[in-house]
């Protein structure tokens, strides 16, 4: 009997009980709540966020992998499976938990004082309120720590102005984790959305995460109390910290775009004849078939050892741009690979494989670029900074 690609590699083995019903949960919802209407969205590109965020919610996956405040304190490696099989269904729902819990959660939860905590942990854990994160700028992405956008100190209060730009869940967020130069280095803050100078125009006319909210924030004169601030954290380590944490879901999450258009493109293959005879009979095909199941084997291996290294506490920022580099690469790769065993007919939104490697695109683009994740292990092998 046929197996799948994850099968050969006999993956199921190598996960808990408790990972396998985490991904099972997950894949279970996606299958059935999401997944029929992902074409609908991405073509009317909008998406119901508040509607799900409250379904991902109750599912438990909002900052999962975060202890206590109402969040469910699960494996780092059963986050990653949880990230793979909501990308598996888009880069944008994957998009939205990743920010909403390893970026906008994360930050609150790692650097935020306890007042932070319990005023908006639970309730984002829960879904009743959004998160966004406010570090690229128009232009300032690879390059945070020359942002322009700043906070100065007015009193017992601080002032921020300024734009951030690609923001997803913006025009939604109830609450955004804003970093601005100050005269003490770059600081955090949280802004809720309601305060007077802040707007979040949404980014329309995409050609990626159709099926996701992209913002620009913009901070004119925001006037915030001096509690806002994250009390300890100066300079980029706060918000390294937390883009860490969303590249590790990432390295999960881009599989699963790739599982999902190899696992479309057999069935067809399966399905679809030429010359009488079924396209998955042909030489040719079986050998893109096999190369592909084998970087997507491979990439899971990476992914579940790097979740093992982060679950001892072990994972390294340099190992995060390992697995991030490696999978979306081949992620995108797959994807259009198989969209020429699709012909004609992948271009459509009746599959999902050009969807998938039209959000890919932007994957491959954030929480650090292909070049600046090369240039992270370069410096990693030589002692050698060469970003500059």
């Amino acid at each position: 009997m046929p197996t799948t690609p994850f099968g050969l590699f006999d993956i199921d083995s190598l996960l808990s009980d408790e990972e396998r019903a985490m991904r099972d949960t997950v894949r279970h919802y996606v299958e059935k709540s999401v997944k029929p209407h992902l074409a609908e969205w991405y073509d009317d590109a909008r998406i119901p966020a508040r509607e799900l965020a409250r379904e991902l919610g109750d599912l438990g996956v909002l900052g999962m992998h975060l202890e206590g405040y109402g969040c469910a304190g699960t494996s780092a490696t059963a986050y990653g499976l949880a990230c793979l099989e909501l990308e598996a269904a888009d880069s944008g729902l994957r998009s939205l938990v990743s920010v909403q819990g390893s970026l906008a959660m994360f930050a609150i939860w790692k650097w935020g004082s306890e007042e932070h905590k319990q005023e908006w942990l639970p309730r984002m854990a829960a879904g009743e309120a959004i998160g966004c994160f406010g570090l690229t700028e128009p232009d300032f992405g690879s390059n945070p720590a020359g942002m322009r956008t700043r906070a100065v100190r007015d009193g017992d209060a601080w002032v921020l102005t300024g734009n951030k730009m690609w923001i997803t869940n913006g025009s939604v967020a109830d609450v955004a984790v804003v970093w601005a130069q100050t005269d003490e280095g770059i600081r955090g803050f949280v802004v809720p959305t309601d305060t007077p100078g802040f707007s979040a125009p949404e980014i329309k006319r995409k050609l990626s995460l159709r099926a996701s909210v992209t913002s620009e924030l913009v901070l004119d004169g925001v006037r915030l109390p001096d509690s806002a601030a994250f009390p300890e954290v100066r300079g980029l380590r706060g918000p390294l910290s937390c883009l860490d944490e969303a590249r590790f879901g990432i390295v999960f999450g881009a599989l699963g775009a790739a599982r999902d258009c190899l696992e479309t493109a057999i069935a067809y293959a399966q399905q679809r004849e030429i010359f009488d005879k079924p396209l998955a009979g042909y030489q040719l095909t079986q050998a893109k078939l096999a190369d592909m199941s084998l970087e997507l084997g491979k990439g899971m291996l990476l992914a579940l050892h790097l979740g093992r290294l982060k679950d001892a506490g072990r994972l390294v920022p340099e190992q995060i741009s390992l697995g991030k580099l490696n999978s979306v690469r081949e992620a995108i790769a797959i994807a259009r690979e198989c969209r020429t065993i699709l012909g004609a007919a992948g271009i459509t939104l009746e599959y999902p494989i050009l969807r998938h490697a039209n959000n890919l695109e932007s994957v491959l683009t954030y929480e650090g670029t292909s070049e600046v994740h090369q240039l992270v292990i370069g410096r990693a092998l030589t002692g050698e900074a060469a970003f500059r």
